[in-house]
C-alpha cells in the first residue's frame, strides 16, 4: 500500500491498476464561504478513482486479508455497507477479481446500489426498519452460510490503519511549515478520525480534532456505552440513535473501530449538526464554490464553520469532505433542483428567437 499511495503522489501517469491510483487527495481552500479572518480547507475525498474516503478502506481491507491469507483467490466478498463502503469495495474486487456482495438496507440512496450493480456487486436489500444492525447481521449471515469472507469494515484494523499509513500522513505534509489549528470529521466506523488522530497526536499534537455526529442521534454525545459481541460487534441498536439523513453517518450502533479514538481521547471537542443543516452548506459549498459533495460533506463543513465563527484570528481549520454529490440525487439534498426550467432560464430561452422548445 506505501509504494502504491508514493507512486500516486509522485504524479506518475502509468499505473498497473485503479487501485493503484488510492489515495493523495487534493486540499482546496474555502474562498467565498469562509469567515474574514480564518483560512478553511476541505481535504476533497471524491478526488479518490470510486468518489468516497472508503477507497482507502477498501483497498486496505483487501490487501491486507490478501496479504494475511484470510481471503483466498476467487473467494466472494460480503459486507454491510450504506453505500460508499460498498462502492468502493466494487471498484477494488471488479479490478482484483473478487465477486462481491453487499447487504445495505433499503432507506439508502438508490444510486449507491445501481454504482455496485454497474461494477458487478450484488447487493442485497435489507428492510429500513431493521436499521444499520439489520444489513450487518444478514452481512455475518451470508458469510457464516457460505463460507464467504467478511470485510468487517466496523472493526477490522485494516480500518484506520490506512489513514494513519495515508491519510494522516498527507495532511501532514500538506500542513508542513503551517498553522493547522483544527481538525474537523464525521464519522460512520470511525476509521478516519481514529487513524488520522493518531498521526496529528503524534506529529502536530497543537491541532484541535473535532468530532461531529447527527443532532437528532448523538451516539457519543449520550456518553452511554455500547454493548458489544466478543469480536467488537454490535450487540444491539444504541439508545441514542434515531433515523437520520446524514447518509454514510452514525450507523445505529458505535463502531469499535471508532471506540479506540474515544478511549484514548483522541478527539477534543464533540459538536453534533442537524442534517438540515448539512444540506443547506453543501448546497452552498456548490453553488459557491464549485465543490460538489453530499449531506456528509455539508455536514462537516457546517460543523468547520461554526468552528471558524468562533476561532481566534489566523486560525486555520481544515474538513474531511468524504464524497462527492452525485449518489445523492435522489434524496432530500437535491429536492428542489429542477430538472426542467424554471421561469428566469425560459425567459433567458426566449430572449432570441431560435432553438426554443415547443
Amino acid at each position: 500500500m506505501d509504494q502504491k499511495t508514493t507512486s500516486a503522489a509522485t504524479g506518475g501517469k502509468l499505473y498497473d491498476s485503479i487501485v493503484d491510483t488510492v489515495g493523495r487527495t487534493p486540499v482546496v481552500r474555502i474562498n467565498r464561504l469562509a469567515p474574514e479572518g480564518v483560512e478553511v480547507y476541505v481535504k476533497l475525498e471524491s478526488f479518490n478513482p470510486a468518489a468516497s474516503v472508503k477507497d482507502r478502506l477498501a483497498m486496505s481491507i483487501i490487501e491486507t486479508a490478501e496479504k494475511n491469507g484470510t481471503l483466498k483467490p476467487g473467494q466472494t466478498v460480503v459486507e454491510a455497507t450504506s453505500g460508499n463502503t460498498g462502492i468502493g469495495l466494487a471498484m477494488v474486487c471488479a479490478a482484483k477479481g473478487y465477486p462481491l456482495v453487499v447487504t445495505m438496507a433499503e432507506s439508502f440512496s438508490v444510486e449507491r446500489r445501481r454504482l455496485m450493480r454497474m461494477m458487478g456487486a450484488k447487493v442485497i436489500l435489507t428492510p429500513k426498519e431493521q436499521k444499520g444492525t439489520g444489513m450487518y447481521n444478514k452481512a455475518v449471515e451470508l458469510a457464516e452460510k457460505n463460507g464467504w469472507f467478511l470485510a468487517h469494515q466496523f472493526e477490522t484494523p485494516a480500518n484506520a490503519a490506512i489513514h494513519e499509513a495515508t491519510t494522516g500522513p498527507e495532511i501532514v505534509a500538506d500542513f508542513a511549515g503551517k498553522r493547522l489549528d483544527y481538525f474537523v470529521s464525521g464519522y460512520g466506523t470511525g476509521g478516519t478520525v481514529t487513524g488520522v488522530a493518531r498521526v496529528l497526536r503524534r506529529e502536530r499534537p497543537e491541532t484541535r480534532i473535532v468530532l461531529t455526529e447527527p443532532a437528532n442521534a448523538q451516539l457519543v454525545g449520550s456518553g452511554t456505552p455500547q454493548k458489544r459481541g466478543a469480536d467488537g460487534s454490535p450487540a444491539e441498536t444504541h439508545p441514542a440513535f434515531e433515523p437520520h439523513p446524514i447518509q454514510g453517518w452514525t450507523p445505529d450502533f458505535i463502531p469499535a473501530v471508532l471506540q479506540e479514538a474515544l478511549d484514548a481521547g483522541n478527539y477534543d471537542e464533540l459538536i453534533p449538526v442537524a442534517g438540515a443543516e448539512g444540506m443547506d452548506w453543501a448546497r452552498k459549498l456548490a453553488r459557491m464554490e464549485g465543490i460538489l459533495t453530499g449531506v456528509s460533506g455539508g455536514s462537516t463543513l457546517a460543523v468547520a464553520m461554526k468552528v471558524a465563527e468562533k476561532a481566534e484570528p489566523g486560525s486555520v481549520i481544515l474538513a474531511m469532505i468524504p464524497d462527492t454529490g452525485e449518489r445523492y440525487m435522489s434524496t432530500p439534498l437535491f429536492e428542489a433542483i429542477a430538472a426542467d426550467m424554471d421561469e428566469e432560464e425560459v425567459a433567458i430561452s426566449k430572449s432570441t428567437a431560435g432553438y426554443q422548445l415547443g
